[in-house]
């Protein structure tokens, strides 16, 4: 299997291939090298076809990795490295593919069973998405430019508005692996070459190309420079031949003040357009006009300022200074968007334009889009967008009958029949035949049914009409409804309801989990469930015996395991479970099926002593829990695969996200009569990682990858598209259970997480330290530039994070702490009054290195034991540390390793916790924070985040705080967008502050 990366440069995309067969570490010292993972190319996968006859090159990319060598990419899930990564330069064969080729790619490429998309790559299908977005709204522009001295035609982005914003948070979500050939350049600048790229692109994919026309005898590279130019704009060549005579820089400079004038800022004032719907017409179903679109006046930062264009050339108002030259200017400007504008501007004193339905309804879908996103003002009537038309559909259990016609009870199963038919509804209520009937007569966009307007597209409706009238009413199987009510809307109206009885009512009802009698603690089950835990059971025995799969997503320490254990120990066994996880969380799972299940047989299907062949086959037949890793399953799956599951439950499920992996594609392997799958985060950072999870627990019911691509993945992420949101939930919602800790209608008694942000003075040591450290890195900063720089840049945040952590931690000298670090004070101070209360702490610090110096400090200033827990120590040692410190009462500190220790723990002993340091990712620390504030806890946990003050840490901090969520929702986070900062943002970044130094 390929990782599929990509890099944009010199206007191309570079596409390159990570082999994942290749070992994971290298002892290569000497850059730029050849990297050691990288692939040749992409022959015999499923990217052959595109990228066959690219030219190839051979840049230097600067790419994560250390002295040893370079870091694989994240997508190969293999064992994190301990070494911090530095970026390094290194000689990658790559593939150069011009803008018209990359946009095929980024259409086709998904992740395949062969090739993977890494996260770069996944990015600039992103921006493909987001290309085709402004071509299809018209906000480009064309342009004649000049490259490498030939004179080219393309169309440009226009980015105001909504699309700025959009750009902004594209730019903040770049990983930098997009620009590894040139890293020097910030994201914008790379962001704003590849959508300019995409865009032409896109343009000349759609624009039919003219031929150009013969004149006056001459041949076509005789005609006019501005014809040869907008022939060049539609055609698979860019290139314009120049002619004596030519003056390509005065049509050049009337392009560009188009473009200027596109971007130019609105001011003060904008223009607004108002859509005025008609007088209510009588009759339940009727058409009638006219409709209005009046013109105003607005504030832009003030929208409460509306002056209507009537009340300026009367003379009515005239107290809004250069208002009529802004609304005859926006009016101008606006007319390419809306070209219905045209009849009202042949008078000097526009006010409004008059239009029939099909005009209004033409202005709703395209022009007030249009209009929003490049800056103006649009006022609809509130039901715009709300109430339509859609689908409804009714299904009824078939109630079994004896042989003398009485009926009987009998099991429900998808393969049950029940009746259903087919109705066309507004907002819940049915449409009735002769409703139906007028509909259909009239034809109109824009309809008054039963006093509301209602907006239909013909197309629509006519397929809907001709789809009731194929299938109105019959019989299917219940499996049959749940896909009819999954996909219903792909090609006819939006499905808006459904109503059912029986098993399939409770699977649509939205809140299956309180629609359905809860089942109490089963009698092999050693505990007590919890109410909402009660729900979880009886959903998760409701969905296995229909034999649908589900995805269990509890917030993290919602006691997923006990629910999967009391649906193991409540159901009639008629074959084992097969349970996959990481490796960390085996013993976990033995540790909590003895606690809560111990009838349960338990065996464990890991190592080298693991059983095989028919051994394995009765080990399992005489198991009810077998309990194997991913990486385990991934190697075994095709003996797995022989044994009769009668379940196959994925914990930490989303290490199937990516969905073409070679350990996705194995454990999808293993039939079961039903699966399940566990996960506290099912959407990590895009929505195809829900659509690889679901493929696990209910094969195909999204559909191909491609199709929910298209159908939801492109139109939430990228345009934001409510409408699919909403129909993805309906299709997701039968099978995803979700509860939060913070709900508490779900859980009351779980005590309160208290956050507080801890400020710390730096004493006059690390003052010095810090000051001397900055002006050293800055000078050698603004000396270098590429990858020396860019690693200069996050050598110097680790040094300020260790002056802040204490002056030994960054000199490594063995020196004394005590009395020198405004932490370490802080620190003392906690733990002390922690200790004194009788209460617990957990204390997190990114550096083990810091937590090997604090422990024999605490220890000593304590008199009490300090555990530590770091990525050196063994399984063995772990879960002693663990047991001393939930058990033993001594024990009142645990420091931890945030690496080795954020996730997988249990440690509600302690009701504190301390980040010394901060990783500068809210999710780490979350996780980490969760180790304690889970179920089991019963005091309210205090959680601290040390920062101090007037430094580099307060002032991350409040970025973070400012930080965009599509920054997470694509890439994650992380500390690699500081080396982007210019060296007088440093400067600014890094400053110590007077305020930052105690007394």
């Amino acid at each position: 299997m390929l990782i599929a990366h990509a890099t944009w440069h010199g206007g191309a995309l570079c596409l390159w291939a990570e082999d994942s067969a290749l070992p994971a570490t290298t002892r290569i010292r000497v850059s730029p090298k050849p990297h050691p993972f990288a692939a040749p190319d992409f022959e015999g996968t499923s990217y052959a076809a595109v990228t066959r006859g690219a030219p190839r090159i051979e840049p230097t990319l600067v790419l994560p990795g250390s002295a040893t060598g370079p870091f694989p990419s994240p997508e190969l899930a293999r064992e994190p490295t301990s070494e911090r990564p530095e970026p390094r330069p290194w000689r990658v064969p790559a593939l150069v593919l011009d803008p018209l080729a990359a946009m095929t790619l980024l259409h086709l490429a998904t992740d395949a069973e062969d090739v993977v998309r890494g996260a770069d790559l996944r990015f600039f299908s992103h921006v493909a998405d987001e290309a085709v977005h402004l071509a299809a709204r018209g906000r480009v522009l064309p342009a004649l430019v000049r490259e490498d001295g030939d004179l080219t035609a393309r169309w440009r982005p226009v980015i105001t508005g909504d699309d700025a914003a959009r750009f902004r948070e594209l730019a903040a979500a770049m990983p930098p692996a997009c620009r590894a050939a040139d890293e020097d350049r910030p994201a914008s600048d790379v962001l704003l070459d590849a959508l300019s790229g995409l865009v032409d692109a896109a343009v000349r994919g759609v624009v039919p190309h003219p031929l150009l026309p013969e004149r006056a005898g001459r041949v076509p590279d005789r005609l006019p420079l501005a014809e040869r130019w907008a022939a060049a704009l539609t055609g698979p060549d860019p290139g314009v031949s120049r002619e004596p005579g030519d003056d390509p820089d005065a049509l050049a400079a009337e392009l560009d003040a188009w473009a200027a004038a596109a971007r130019r800022s609105t001011g003060p004032l904008r223009v607004c357009f108002r859509l005025v719907e008609p007088p209510a017409p009588e009759g339940e179903v009727a058409v009638q006009g006219p409709w209005t679109v009046e013109f105003a006046v607005q504030g832009t930062d003030d929208p409460s300022l509306y002056v209507p264009a009537a009340a300026l050339w009367t003379g009515e108002v005239t107290s809004v200074p250069n208002a009529e030259e802004t609304l005859l200017t926006g009016l101008g400007r606006a007319l390419r968007l809306y070209p219905d504008l045209a009849q009202a501007l042949r008078v000097a004193t526009p006010t409004s334009v008059t239009t029939d339905a099909e005009g209004a309804f033409r202005f709703l879908r395209e022009a007030a889009p249009l209009l929003a996103a490049a800056g103006f003002g649009v006022q609809l009537p509130q039901w715009a967008g709300r109430t339509r038309l859609g689908m409804k559909l009714t299904t009824r259990a078939k109630t079994a009958t004896d042989g003398s016609g009485a009926a009987t009870s009998s099991g429900f199963g998808l393969d049950s029949m029940v009746d259903f038919r087919w109705d066309l509804a507004i907002e819940g209520e049915d449409i009735t035949e002769e409703e139906l009937a007028e509909l259909a007569r009239l034809k109109a966009p824009l309809v008054r049914l039963r006093g509301k307007w209602v907006e239909l597209d013909e197309k629509q409706l006519a397929s809907a009409l001709d789809f009731l009238q194929q299938r109105r009413t019959g019989e299917m199987t219940a499996a049959q409804a749940v896909r009819a009510a999954i996909h219903a809307g792909d090609d006819a109206l939006p499905l808006l309801q459904v109503d059912a009885d029986g098993p399939l009512g409770d699977l649509f009802s939205g809140e299956a989990d309180r629609r359905l009698e809860p089942i109490a603690t089963p009698d092999d089950f050693e505990g007590t469930l919890r109410p909402y835990q009660e729900r979880g059971l009886a959903w998760l025995s409701f969905l296995d015996r229909l034999g649908l799969g589900a995805i269990l997503a509890d917030d993290m320490g919602l006691g997923k395991t006990a629910q999967t254990l009391a649906l193991l120990a409540n159901r009639t066994k008629t074959g084992p479970t097969l349970l996959i996880g990481p490796m960390s969380l085996i013993g976990n799972w033995q540790r909590e099926a003895a606690r809560f299940t111990p009838k349960l047989r338990i065996y464990v299907h890991h190592g080298s002593g693991r059983q095989r062949g028919e051994d394995l086959v009765k080990a399992a037949a005489e198991a009810d829990l077998v309990l194997t890793t991913y990486g385990t399953a991934a190697r075994d799956h095709e003996a797995l695969a022989a044994i009769g599951w009668d379940r196959v439950v994925c914990d930490e499920a989303q290490a199937l996200k990516n969905s073409g992996t070679r350990q996705a594609r194995a454990v999808r392997s293993i039939p079961a009569r039903s699966r399940l799958a566990l996960t506290g985060t099912p959407v990590e950072n895009h929505l195809t990682e829900l659509w690889s999870i679901m493929e696990f627990a209910n094969p195909g019911v999204l559909g191909p990858r491609q199709y929910f691509r298209e159908r939801f993945a492109v139109p939430i992420e990228a345009h934001g598209d409510e409408e699919a949101a909403a129909a993805l939930h309906r299709a997701t919602g039968p099978f995803i259970l979700r509860r939060l800790k913070t709900d508490k209608t779900i859980i009351s008694d779980l005590p309160d997480k208290q956050e507080i942000k801890v400020w710390c003075n730096l004493t006059q040591e690390q003052a010095s330290l810090y000051q001397a450290t900055v002006e050293d890195m800055l000078d050698q900063i603004s000396n270098s530039e590429g990858m020396e720089r860019r690693g200069l840049v996050l050598a110097t945040m680790a040094k300020l994070k260790q002056v802040c952590n204490h002056p030994a931690h960054l000199l490594k000298d063995g020196s004394r702490l005590h009395g020198r670090s405004g932490k370490l004070e802080r620190l003392e101070e906690i733990c002390a009054e922690v200790v004194e209360q009788g209460e617990k702490a957990l204390v997190f610090t990114q550096y083990a290195e810091f937590g090997a110096m604090l422990r024999p400090h605490l220890e000593t200033t304590l008199d009490r034991p300090v555990l530590w827990l770091h990525g050196g120590v063994t399984k063995r040692q772990r879960d002693e540390l663990i047991r001393r410190f939930q058990e033993d009462s001594d024990p009142a500190i645990f420091l931890l390793s945030l690496k080795a220790a954020g996730t997988g723990l249990n440690l509600t002993a302690a009701n504190h916790v301390v980040h010394v340091d901060r990783w500068w990712n809210p999710a780490v620390e979350d996780q980490a924070t969760d180790r304690a504030f889970r179920i089991g806890q019963t005091k309210n946990v205090q959680v601290r985040k040390f920062i101090c003050v007037g430094t580099i840490e307060e002032r991350v901090d409040e970025m973070i705080e400012r930080k965009k969520s599509l920054a997470e929702r694509i890439v994650g986070t992380g500390e690699g967008w500081l080396t982007e900062l210019s060296v007088a943002d440093l400067r600014e970044i890094m400053r110590l502050d007077p305020e930052a130094v105690s007394d």
